[in-house]
């Protein structure tokens, strides 16, 4: 989920500091940010907290084109 970087960068939270806050390792943070893999739902509002968003905006994309 790339918007969860986008959030961290603009708190200027570290991947570490988002890593031990949730007590996962860096490799994680890693995963989630780069589309590799979700958090798991039920730590998507702590995760939308901790990042001073909404999980809707964590889940939030802008399609490049819309469908005509």
């Amino acid at each position: 989920m790339k918007t969860i970087k986008r959030y961290r960068e603009a708190r200027g939270i570290k991947q570490t500091e988002l890593a031990a806050h949730f007590g996962i390792a860096q490799s994680t943070v890693v995963k989630w940010e780069s589309d590799g893999k979700y958090p798991p739902c039920q730590v998507m509002p702590e995760l939308a907290a901790f990042l001073g968003c909404t999980t809707d905006e964590l889940y939030a994309h802008k399609p490049e084109k819309e469908a005509i």
